[in-house]
């Protein structure tokens, strides 16, 4: 999820008055940006623990398909839901799928050239799509609890994303190039930015919370931290990105669900039950549609490909798969999640009363 922060400040939904809102609850919100995975990897990292992934690879396909998979169909709901949607969409609806499907199809003539390269774009573009959805975040909960990033303070917070994104990219290439030692330099020095990353996130945090007078939000602050956690995971065992895939998939979901159960009257919103009852039915539909595309998809996929065109393309059919997901997902987030755009933030909003000042904004 990317969003954009507008400039300024704004008196609704401040820290000072009233309720803060939330997306779903603030326990929820919590845990999904990224308290849950400090939890879980912070302990591990301070206890020197160099083996981060302790489950097989079939237990890994079922989380992935419970966790991770649903949040690609979640995104899918959101561009496909109806015919405005993606007459508003049309590139993420039908271009780059489009595209994504010829290439595919190439690949399965060259699996080692053009499924590489689909693999090698799809680990690149996930590197902005992390950060990019790690200052969405950051955007979301500032904007609910009243205050927005100034341009200085926004330019901190970015640039310090934006090490973090390089980072990400040497890492891939330090740990997937058959000989890691041609860009071992690059890594070296990527690594130690991430102690600008750092310092740079921090002053403008800082500048926030000397700027609006109170504390900077819990929520604001959390996606980010959790980034630095999930890369030095990462960093310290590259299997660790399997974890680093659910937390993200867990920190996006909480944001489909909001704009789901938004879509429902008010007066069934603002019921429990049924608010509850549709939320477990959206659940139980995206890990319906998750299980055949993840488990089922695959397997008829190999055996089809493999009489078409051979074993290679056949192995190589199942990450042609993947990678066509993971790219159409990362193009998608980035159209549809602009805060900018009054659309968005109405659908995003939509459950949260509007503020004293009378903007409409988050309260």
């Amino acid at each position: 999820m990317t969003t954009r922060a507008a400039r300024g400040t704004t008196a609704a939904g401040s820290p000072a008055g009233g309720r803060r809102a939330s997306v779903l609850s603030p326990a929820a919100d919590f845990l999904s940006v990224g308290g849950l995975s400090l939890l879980a990897l912070v302990p591990l990292l301070l206890a020197g623990r160099l083996d981060l992934l302790w489950l097989g690879a079939g237990a890994q396909a079922w989380v992935a398909t419970a966790v991770n998979m649903p949040h690609f169909m979640a995104s899918y709901r959101l561009v496909y839901r109806d015919r405005a949607t993606m007459a508003r969409h049309k590139w993420a609806a039908f271009g780059v799928p489009a595209l994504l499907l010829a290439a595919c199809l190439v690949a399965l003539r060259e699996p080692e050239v053009v499924g590489y390269l689909l693999v090698t774009v799809s680990s690149v573009y996930l590197a902005w799509h992390y950060t990019g959805q790690v200052w969405g975040m950051m955007a979301v909960h500032a904007q609910l609890a009243g205050i927005r990033f100034e341009a200085a303070e926004r330019r901190l917070v970015q640039g310090s994303l934006r090490i973090l994104l390089a980072w990400h990219v040497g890492w891939f290439l330090h740990t997937q190039l058959r000989d890691p030692a041609r860009v071992r330099p690059l890594y070296l020095a990527l690594s130690a930015a991430t102690v600008g990353a750092v310092a740079l996130g921090t002053l403008g945090l800082w500048r926030l919370r000397r700027r609006t007078g109170h504390g900077v939000p819990l929520l604001v602050v959390t996606p980010w931290l959790a980034l630095l956690a999930w890369y030095a995971a990462m960093a310290r065992d590259p299997r660790a990105l399997f974890w680093v895939q659910i937390a993200h998939a867990l920190q996006y979901l909480a944001f489909p669900l909001r704009v789901e159960l938004n879509t429902l009257p008010e007066p069934a919103r603002r019921d429990p039950r049924r608010a509850a009852l549709h939320a477990a039915g959206y659940a139980a539909a995206l890990l319906a549609v998750s299980a055949v595309v993840a488990q089922v998809v695959p397997v008829a996929l190999m055996g089809a490909v493999g009489r078409a065109f051979g074993e290679p393309a056949a192995t190589a059919a199942p990450i042609l798969v993947l990678s066509f997901i993971n790219i159409h997902h990362y193009f998608t987030d980035g159209v549809l999640w602009k805060l900018r755009n009054p659309e968005v933030r109405q659908r995003l909003f939509a459950h949260v009363e509007p503020g004293p000042a009378g903007r409409g904004a988050p309260a």
